[in-house]
């Protein structure tokens, strides 16, 4: 039957089997097709996708502009496929909202404030949160994994016993070896141990025929990143982390290993230059300048690239000195 649901259906199964996961777009598209079936609307306008997309909930005076524009790209992405199928449904421009992509400078957590962060999840009580959420931020800190990486880790990818893990579900989508720290394994190790065999003795296989995962809901099932973010917020209001001025994400964790990391090569003297080819392998990234766009991240590893900067051109202009006067004295 040719209703909204089941076109939603459709268009999950069809980008999913060229391997999108689209968690979150499923959410967003259910709640908006269920808003237009229950005003009798059965063909997609621009001006529907728009009202819906820009709509502040009760109680709200302003929406941010990137969250407005997540929910258009999000019915965008249907309204393309729909289209296809019949000219009839309209698909929105792009760039409705004004909003431009920009990299948001990152919030750098102090060691004082991940303490606080873990800590405090021992206050989500329900559904064995307080178990899973200290372990999975914990690895995303110590490790700078991006999110989809921790939550994608399938139990045949930890090797507890060489310390290191396997990201086959990267951004990049290269495989590679992650080498974690013996407190970080020994971590992991008691959850595997302690917590998760419950749950991957229920593991479900994942939609792309994947084995159970290492980080999963109570029955097994693949852990939605809305369930995380939702527990991410928690946490760090109670922490008094996330406030009206500052809110940071959990993507920030790996930020600020990426910040710490180049900090520490900086106070030992190390050449920074010649170790950022192995960060940027660390981390994942395909293209170098996504790792050294950390150099400008705080005020700190700025007055340390600077500095660096300032001496070797110093030494420099020694050497074009020094070539310069044997010159002249032949």
């Amino acid at each position: 039957m040719d209703t909204w649901a089941g076109r939603v259906e459709d268009y999950l199964k069809l980008r999913r089997s060229l391997g999108f996961a689209l968690v979150w777009d499923e959410h967003l598209l259910r709640r908006f097709t269920v808003d237009l079936a229950r005003s009798g609307i059965t063909v997609l306008t621009v001006a529907d996708a728009i009202a819906w997309a820009g709509a502040l909930p009760a109680g709200q005076t302003h929406r941010p502009v990137t969250r407005a524009t997540v929910r258009l790209t999000a019915i965008r992405g249907f309204a393309t496929y729909l289209h296809s199928l019949d000219p009839v449904h309209e698909i929105s421009p792009r760039d409705v909202f004004g909003w431009r992509k920009t990299r948001p400078m990152p919030y750098i957590y102090t060691a004082e404030e991940i303490a606080a962060l873990l800590d405090t999840c021992t206050g989500l009580i329900r559904y064995g949160r307080r178990h899973l959420y200290p372990v999975l931020f914990g690895l995303i800190a110590a490790t700078g994994l991006r999110l989809g990486e921790a939550l994608g880790l399938g139990w045949d990818e930890v090797d507890l016993d060489a310390g290191t893990l396997t990201i086959t579900r990267g951004k990049s989508r290269d495989p590679r070896l992650v080498p974690i720290h013996p407190t970080t394994t020994d971590v992991l190790r008691d959850y595997v141990n302690r917590i998760a065999p419950a749950h991957r003795n229920g593991g479900q296989v994942s939609q792309n025929g994947d084995g159970p995962r290492l980080f999963t809901l109570p029955s097994g099932g693949p852990l939605p990143p809305c369930n995380v973010h939702h527990a991410f917020r928690q946490v760090t209001t109670w922490a008094g982390i996330r406030t009206e001025q500052f809110w940071p994400r959990i993507h920030d964790l790996r930020h600020t290993f990426a910040v710490n990391t180049l900090l520490g090569w900086y106070r030992d003297g190390r050449d920074v230059a010649a170790q950022m080819p192995v960060l940027s392998t660390y981390l994942g990234h395909t293209h170098p300048a996504n790792t050294y766009w950390y150099l400008t991240a705080t005020p700190e590893l700025m007055a340390y690239a600077a500095d660096r900067l300032s001496i070797s051109e110093h030494l420099q202009g020694l050497d074009q000195g020094g070539d310069a006067g044997r010159v002249d004295a032949s």
